[in-house]
């Protein structure tokens, strides 16, 4: 059975005094059937996972190189030096507004399993392929494209067009995508393909959480502003752990 998951992104927020909510994150997580997973800024990485022992630390994004001439990128080996266990690639903020294409994304992601971090790999698509009925034949290419031979990773689907808007695809197109996400998986990795946890990403919030976990093949949440504060992202811990 996949691993329930309740993973945070914290993107470009997040200071030294937020460590007391992520110290809350973890007081919670010790309690609940779920692994929880904080992707806090890089500045953040060395203090979190000094201080949150019951919550598994990640990075937002490495670079596909482990060490070279690239200013102001950091490597999948720097962020496991720094205590890290998990990396988002992919994330569709990285795909629009760093160019990265499926191909980047897959070297990033074997660089990562190199570390010995297991990846996040974040698939999803664009509002116009959601309206000409392409959804699904868009997120499988990139699938195609992004995921390594290593079956060692997590999944994220995260329409786009969903992120940090409020809105989110209905009940019955969730499922429909993340049935289709599994039978790729199960093609492409056979039994080790039904055991890739798959997180969905968009808009997730408490009061949408619970409706969101009872969808087939929805494994848990990569989640964005709700991740921020504790008072936001617990009840979404609760919520997976009762699913």
């Amino acid at each position: 059975m996949p691993t329930k998951i309740a993973a945070g992104n914290w993107k470009m927020n997040g200071q030294q005094t937020d460590i007391s909510e992520l110290q809350l994150i973890s007081k919670a997580a010790d309690q609940l059937d779920c692994r929880t997973i904080i992707c806090p800024p890089t500045t953040l990485l060395g203090n979190a996972t000094k201080f949150c022992n019951e919550i598994f630390i990640g990075g937002q994004d490495c670079h596909p190189k482990p060490s070279g001439a690239y200013t102001g990128d950091i490597s999948a080996n720097m962020l496991a030096d720094m205590g890290a266990s998990y990396v988002i690639v992919g994330h569709s903020e990285r795909r629009t507004y760093h160019g990265e294409n499926s191909t980047i994304v897959k070297a990033k992601a074997e660089a990562a399993i190199a570390a010995d971090l297991k990846p996040i790999i974040c698939v999803g698509e664009k509002l116009q392929q959601r309206e000409s009925g392409d959804a699904i034949e868009a997120v499988s290419l990139q699938i195609k494209g992004s995921i390594p031979t290593n079956s060692e990773i997590i999944l994220a689907y995260e329409p786009i067009w969903a992120i940090g808007t409020g809105v989110i695809p209905s009940f019955k197109e969730i499922c429909q995508m993340h049935d289709a996400i599994r039978a790729l998986l199960t093609k492409n990795y056979g039994s080790s393909g039904q055991k890739i946890s798959i997180l969905y990403g968009g808009s997730v919030k408490p009061s949408n959480a619970a409706e969101i976990f009872s969808a087939t093949n929805v494994n848990g949440a990569l989640v964005g502003g709700a991740s921020l504060k504790s008072a936001d992202f617990i009840p979404i811990m609760r919520a997976l752990a009762k699913s």
